[in-house]
This record gives C-alpha cells, sequence and structure tokens, in this order.
C-alpha cells in the first residue's frame, strides 16, 4: 500500500493521508504546536495509532487501541548514515536506514528484507510531506505512518539542540 502524508509547519493540526490515487485514506491529527504528539486515523475516522514522545525521553512510543504499547523508535548512532531502530516487541525489530544526505529510507527487518521504503517529497522551506510504500505482512501501514512521523519528529528535535 502506498500512503502520501505531510507535517504540518506549525506542528498542529489535522492533515489527510492519501492512497496513490489521491483518495483519502485517513487522518493525521498533529495534537499541539508545543509538544510532539500525533494521532493516527483510518478511512472510517477510527483512531488506529497514536505516537508521542514519553516525558523526558528522546525514544517515540506508538501506542494502538487501549493505549497498548505497539513499539518504540530510537536513533541508532551512525557516522555516514541516518539509523533508526524500531522495536515492534513479539513482531520484530526493525532497521531504518538512509544516507547520509539522502531523503530516502528503507525499512528492513532483521534478516536484512526491505520490508518498507518511505520519502521525503517535499523541500527544505516546506513542511514534511512523506510518500510510504509498505509491503510489511507484520506491520500495519498506519502503524508505520507513526513511524515515519516520529523518525521526522526526533531529526527535528535533534536540528533545535
Amino acid at each position: 500500500m502506498e500512503l502520501y502524508f505531510r507535517d504540518n509547519f506549525f506542528n498542529s493540526g489535522t492533515g489527510d493521508i492519501m492512497n496513490e490515487e489521491g483518495e483519502s485514506a485517513g487522518a493525521l491529527d498533529l495534537k499541539t504546536a508545543f509538544g510532539s504528539s500525533l494521532d493516527v486515523y483510518d478511512k472510517t475516522g477510527t483512531k488506529v495509532c497514536a505516537g508521542h514522545f514519553p516525558f523526558f525521553s528522546n525514544k517515540w512510543e506508538i501506542t494502538g487501541e487501549g493505549e497498548r504499547l505497539l513499539g518504540v523508535l530510537r536513533v541508532r548512532m551512525s557516522f555516514l548514515s541516518k539509523r533508526f531502530e524500531y522495536d515492534a516487541g513479539d513482531r520484530g525489530i526493525y532497521e531504518i536506514t538512509a544516507p547520509a544526505f539522502s531523503q530516502e529510507y528503507s525499512i528492513q527487518d532483521i534478516s536484512g528484507q526491505t520490508v518498507a521504503a518511505f520519502a521525503r517529497t517535499s523541500s527544505w522551506l516546506q513542511s514534511g510531506a512523506f510518500c510510504l510504500q509498505n509491503d510489511s505482512s507484520r506491520l500495519d501501514s498506519y502503524e508505520l505512518v507513526a513511524v515515519v512521523m516520529g523518525v521526522h519528529a526526533i531529526q527535528k528535535r535533534q536540528r533545535s539542540s
């Protein structure tokens, strides 16, 4: 499944998640301009998952129905690339990587198999817009929207510090 979505310039408000035909496939609610949290809704308007930084943490947590923890995203140190790790519990650990100056990321499972990819499609003067291609049978596309926005939120935190 291919999905398109974007951040808002002031990190707040609701935006559409679109499919490859340009039809609405859900919504992304960026909760507040003063924090980094979001809710992801499917095309029926049902809240599917949420993402946020826990208090005094640099890890991005993704929760599902009933605030059940789906996974934790964290930065991995690297000199010549951008590296993140998404721990989805019993569904596996995934490595998210991109070359140093690239805006195209791949998501690989523990065996090195690429299960999804995403790319930033906006310029540096615009807020982040992304295209997600999910080929995973274990990770939901809406969960991956929260992962992508988590990568974006971590990078914004790094740039501002």
